[in-house]
């Protein structure tokens, strides 16, 4: 039963309820909604899919989106952003949460005895690039006041004319080349400290890690990983009894300042990008222990900000371009000739930067971002593309190969799962996938619910809410 207060909704969605409601296959409508978790924008789908048994020939059953009250077929948009969609994001806070878990515990294909590995969980942040204020609740900032830990003027620069906003944007394009080169560093630190040729190190450990990306309130990037150090087929192997933790912290500690990239520019001069001085690097305990730092508390840290709001961080969670011309300013037809865009001005940019909700501070950086990105000498970067995230192109969570489970793998298990509720919910048979053939055809129809229907998906976010606080403080 579906209880909604109604009095302060614009009639048009009221009117769009009382018809769905009234709809005589309203319990599948609510089902769908369900499905999807009360998804913020899901995908609806048109089409139709068909399972025949490849044996006789016989079609055993088959569905098609027409049959759907709504004509079409939800699906969740998986957004990780909660800023976009809470529901989708829980859902991959909970999936990177078990990831991360997995490499410091075991569990989901991963042995037990990984636990017994080095590990360690460092923070590698970013250069200055001026002074900004700073020091909340401490001693007062160097402009005289006593920052509040919610002022808006904590990240922002002291004096935003001398500050380097080139450099900032950069940094933050180039953040994704500056771990991959300190991975690279990393692995030669350790071969250094065992006494290795670099070969003879690759033959006896590897580095397995996953991190996750953090915007700090400067609108600059930094990264928290779990560095593990594991046998040379990964988790299942432990390393040597002489690669230790400490050894370990130490070669992160050598390699992180060594991690250069130069540019030169007729535009900004040329610049020396690297990590900032402020390195964190400590041991991981196993859950269960008096230490504050476990594998549960990591993972749990990870996860929370895998899905950070980008709102929160003072960045926007959509971009800024055209997307039928990319930022080039038109489309081009199938025969080469150029269409002119009708959705921007002709650079790409989609609305005027002044009409952004965004702080001062953050309008500057998109803003440089934008000068920067039709340089050609940076048109690798596609900064115009990336402006929203003030330069920053790269993934917010990744992992080495070998650390543990994918996301996808955990996907998959979930829709088997699903699948099989499904058919036993139904009392239908599995079937055999060596003798069934599944034939489909599916069209992208838009994003998003009726008036009616958002009104119902927010009453399902709001009603898991609930029940997930009610959990989390001991519920049964």
């Amino acid at each position: 039963m579906v209880t909604l207060d109604l009095r302060h909704v614009a009639s048009p969605a009221v009117r769009d309820l009382l018809h769905l409601v009234n709809h005589p296959d309203f319990n599948r409508a609510q089902q769908q909604i369900e499905h999807v978790g009360g998804c913020t924008e899901p995908v609806r789908l048109t089409g139709h899919t068909t399972t025949v048994d490849t044996t006789t020939g016989e079609v055993l059953r088959s569905y098609a989106s027409s049959d759907e009250p709504t004509g079409s077929l939800l699906t969740a948009c998986g957004n990780r952003r909660s800023s976009r969609c809470p529901a989708c994001s829980r859902l991959y806070a909970a999936d990177t949460y078990h990831l991360i878990r997995a490499g410091l515990s075991g569990g989901k294909t991963v042995p037990d005895t990984v636990c017994t590995h080095p590990r360690v969980f460092a923070t590698l942040t970013a250069p200055s690039f001026g002074p900004v204020h700073n020091r909340p609740d401490a001693r007062p900032c160097r402009c005289g006041t006593r920052h509040e830990p919610a002022d808006p003027l904590l990240g922002t620069p002291l004096n935003p004319a001398t500050y380097d906003y080139a450099g900032a944007v950069l940094f933050n394009a180039h953040a994704g080349a500056l771990w991959a080169r300190f991975t690279t560093y990393l692995r030669r630190e350790l071969a250094t400290r065992l006494g290795l040729t670099q070969k003879a190190a690759r033959a006896v450990l590897r580095v397995s890690f996953a991190k996750v990306a953090e915007y700090q309130k400067r609108g600059l990037v930094h990264f928290h990983a779990v560095i593990r150090l594991d046998g040379p087929d990964g988790s299942t192997q432990p390393p040597p009894p002489y690669a230790t933790v400490r050894v370990l912290s130490d070669a992160i500690r050598a390699a992180a300042p060594r991690v250069r990239i130069t540019l030169v520019s007729d535009a900004v001069g040329e610049r020396e990008l690297g990590w900032g001085q402020q390195l964190d690097v400590r041991e991981i305990a196993a859950f269960g222990t008096d230490a504050e730092l476990t594998d549960q508390a990591v993972a749990a840290y990870v996860a929370k900000y895998a899905t950070k709001s980008a709102d929160a961080s003072g960045t926007l969670d959509r971009a800024l371009y055209c997307r039928p011309c990319q930022g080039r300013g038109a489309t081009l037809l199938p025969h080469g000739t150029p269409l002119p865009c009708t959705a921007c001005d002709g650079t790409g940019q989609a609305r005027p930067l002044p009409r952004l909700a965004v702080a001062r501070h953050v309008r500057q950086m998109i803003r440089t971002c934008w000068e920067l990105g039709k340089l050609a000498e940076f048109a690798d970067l596609k900064l115009w593309k990336w402006a929203h995230m003030l330069g920053f192109r790269g993934h917010f969570s990744t992992k080495s190969r070998s650390y543990s489970t994918t996301l996808g793998a955990l996907r998959e298990t979930r829709h088997i799962w699903r699948t099989e509720q499904a058919h036993a919910h139904a009392s239908l048979p599995e079937p055999d996938p060596t003798t069934t053939l599944v034939v489909g055809h599916w069209d992208y129809l838009g994003t998003g619910y009726s008036p009616g229907a958002a009104l119902l998906a927010a009453h399902v976010r709001h009603r898991k809410e609930l029940e997930r606080q009610f959990t989390a403080e001991g519920g049964c």
